[in-house]
Parts: C-alpha cells; sequence; structure tokens
C-alpha cells in the first residue's frame, strides 16, 4: 500500500528502491511499479520525478556510485588496517549497491544504450582513485595507477558478491595496500 511521504523524500525512496530491486531481481525485474511498492509510494511518482525507466536507472546509477565512494572510504588510504577494514565494512552493509552496479555493467554489454553511462561511472571511480593515491603520495604515473588499482578494487569486490571466503577477502585487501606502500617508497625514492 502507498504511503504519503514528505515532500522531497519521495525522490530519494525511488533511487534506493531501484537499487534494491536490480541488485536482487536484475534491471527485467525493474518496473515503476516494482520501485514504487518497493519504495511504498505511489507509482506515479515514479513518472512524476523520472518520467522515464531510463532517466530512474541513471539516477540511480549517479547515486549507487557517489553513495559506494563515500561509504567505502575510498579516499582514505590512511593504514593498512583501515583501508581493508573500510573496504569490507562498506561490502557488508550495503552490498546491494555493487550487485546494482554489476546489473548496470552487464547490461551495458548486451545493450549499448547503456555503454556511455558505463564508461562514465568506471572514470568517476578511477577519478576518486587517482585523488586518493596522489593524497597518499603518490606522483608519477597516478592515471595508471588508479586504473590498475581500480581494477584490482572491481574483481575483488566481484569475487565478495560471488562468496568469496571474508577472510581472503580482507588478507586481498591488506596485501594491496602494502603494495600501494612499497609504490609510494619507491615513488619517493625516485624523486631524491
Amino acid at each position: 500500500m502507498a504511503r504519503t511521504v514528505p515532500y522531497g523524500e519521495g525522490r530519494d525512496l525511488l533511487i534506493r528502491a531501484t537499487v534494491s530491486v536490480v541488485a536482487e531481481r536484475g534491471l527485467r525485474g525493474l518496473t515503476f511499479r516494482s520501485a514504487a511498492e518497493r519504495a511504498g509510494v505511489s507509482n506515479t511518482l515514479v513518472a512524476r520525478h523520472f518520467g522515464t525507466r531510463e532517466a530512474l536507472l541513471e539516477a540511480a546509477l549517479d547515486w549507487a556510485t557517489e553513495r559506494t565512494i563515500q561509504s567505502t572510504s575510498l579516499l582514505d588510504l590512511a593504514s593498512e588496517e583501515q583501508f581493508a577494514a573500510a573496504l569490507m565494512h562498506s561490502l557488508t552493509v550495503e552490498p546491494e549497491l555493487q550487485a546494482f552496479q554489476y546489473e548496470m555493467i552487464w547490461e551495458a554489454r548486451r545493450s549499448t544504450q547503456y555503454r556511455e553511462r558505463i564508461a562514465r561511472l568506471y572514470d568517476r571511480y578511477i577519478e576518486a582513485v587517482a585523488e586518493s593515491l596522489t593524497r597518499f603520495g603518490l606522483t608519477r604515473d597516478v592515471p595508471q595507477a588508479a586504473r590498475t588499482l581500480f581494477a584490482t578494487l572491481d574483481g575483488l569486490v566481484l569475487e565478495h558478491l560471488a562468496g568469496v571466503d571474508r577472510d581472503t577477502m580482507r588478507d586481498s585487501l591488506r596485501r594491496v595496500w602494502i603494495s600501494l606502500n612499497r609504490l609510494k617508497h619507491a615513488d619517493a625514492a625516485a624523486q631524491e
């Protein structure tokens, strides 16, 4: 049953509901009705806020990307333990964020209409990682290091969604951080 929500909250509820529905059922399970039911609002609210299914998906993808960057502390490489803990926390608290994004990525492989949007998603993540690496102290080859680090993290997240053991995942994340720290020291030594 649809509920009345305070002005301005309906859009956010629908975006969260879209992420949840797609993570659970895939893109083919997403309709205005399924998003509205999950959000507990009228399905006319979906049309009013977004107009089309594609606009709803694009808003949800933007939201999920930024939420993931914020929740993973992707921009904070303070220590080996903090790096691993922050990423593990994000994956266990809101796993639907990653599942939703992978559903969109797979759909882009099947349908050209999402490819440009997915390319922007990857660019945004790589930009966030590059910012993080620069603050961490890397100065050389930052764009390539960011792309490599993101590809590594992307693969680890996919493994996690597939059910890889948490301890194995945490160990892998620690090793990634150790490699980054070595790269930072090598970078600093090369500049002396």
